[in-house]
């Protein structure tokens, strides 16, 4: 908690246990009036106080002049779906509940806010005072990814490419069985990376100048082997694995998964290169 303090962060409080340590914290070091942010569980049952914890909360934050109260905020369960447009309704209906408590407590503006990048597109009437954009940053919706342009790419180049004839096999467990002589290319991208080992043996294509090739056999830690019989190519060539062109959601698709698990399953190896236009 200390370091909180020192890189001058302002956390999320949700729990009793964690305000009373952070005060203490704040005591120790003479600091008052902290900022901090209070979370308040509405229905996902993950993070936060609880609804009937608010009078006690506000009490207790009251008695003390070490914290001084930035937000209040909630998260919503599911508002990327209409079927459950009911609760949140209800969501922000206990979210406001709450809120209105520490308006009428509260000397200063404490911020309001609960919408996700699903909400942002979906409830804007519930902006409050903040929005927080998560994955729409990167250029990804859960509601119509149409209005969005894909921020991110991951690629890589063509390590070496090499005729094998279809009498051979293409990486470890002889997997990469061929139906005809073939044209392989070796690409310095595998599951240490983040490259999901569901997405070989031809499960998924990466892009080669401007055409979709497969992955062939299983995905090595390092390295993965792609087909390039028939595409015009050479070593040093960029692949893209997903990016414009070749939206990320075709490999969350082929994983079952969300465009989320894929994006922080990119491993800290992994070099990142930032553009701005």
């Amino acid at each position: 908690l200390g370091k909180i303090i020192d890189y001058h962060l302002e956390p999320e409080i949700y729990s009793f246990s964690m305000l009373e340590a952070f005060i203490d914290e704040a005591e120790r070091q003479g600091v008052k009036k902290y900022p901090v942010h209070i979370k308040i569980n509405t229905g996902m049952s993950r993070l936060g106080f609880e609804l009937d914890e608010a009078d006690e909360l506000i009490k207790r934050l009251k008695a003390k002049d070490a914290l001084l109260v930035r937000s209040v905020f909630s998260h919503f369960v599911d508002s990327d779906e209409e079927r459950f447009d009911d609760f949140t309704e209800e969501q922000v209906r206990r979210f406001k509940s709450v809120a209105d408590k520490f308006d009428k407590a509260f000397d200063h503006k404490v911020l309001r806010h609960i919408l996700n990048s699903a909400g942002i597109e979906r409830f804007p009437q519930y902006q409050f005072d903040m929005v927080r954009l998560g994955i729409g940053h990167y250029g990804f919706s859960a509601v119509d990814n149409s209005r969005l342009e894909e921020a991110c790419t991951l690629k890589t180049v063509i390590l070496q490419i090499r005729k094998v004839p279809a009498s051979e096999t293409v990486s470890y467990c002889r997997n990469g069985k061929l139906a005809k002589d073939s044209v392989i290319g070796a690409i310095p991208i595998g599951y240490a990376d983040g490259l999901d080992r569901h997405l070989g043996n031809r499960a998924y294509s990466v892009m080669v100048n401007g055409k979709l090739v497969p992955i062939v056999g299983n995905i090595c830690m390092d390295v993965c082997m792609i087909d390039l019989t028939g595409v015009d190519a050479k070593e040093g060539d960029v692949v893209t694995i997903f990016g414009k062109g070749h939206s990320i959601m075709n490999m969350a698709k082929q994983l079952g998964t969300i465009s989320y698990e894929i994006l922080t399953s990119v491993s800290p190896r992994v070099r990142r290169v930032y553009y701005q236009e």
